[in-house]
């Protein structure tokens, strides 16, 4: 999906979270149908989506210290949910 030049910044920032949240639903539904435990299918996913995420930006050229939200702030959602998830695949 590519972003609109033409939308106002409030409504880029509301783009990257609608988008967070889809990409966050078919992870979870992924990681729910994977082989081994829950957790360690959400480290993987999560951190495969993190990887995605930074080449995206770094291809579209994104700047990741804006006022706005793009594939960096999303990159870095992921990051945590890998840091989340791994925590409770080692401990459970």
């Amino acid at each position: 999906m590519k972003p609109s030049q033409n939308l106002p910044e409030s409504l880029k920032s509301i783009q990257v979270v609608v988008r967070f949240m889809l990409r966050l639903a078919i992870l979870l539904a992924f990681a729910w149908l994977g082989a081994s435990s829950f957790a360690q299918n959400m480290v993987a996913l999560a951190l495969m989506s993190a990887a995605l995420c930074a080449v995206y930006a770094v291809v579209q050229g994104e700047l990741p210290f804006r006022a706005d939200l793009n594939h960096w702030d999303e990159m870095t959602a992921y990051v945590a949910l890998c840091s989340l998830a791994s925590h409770f695949a080692l401990t459970g």
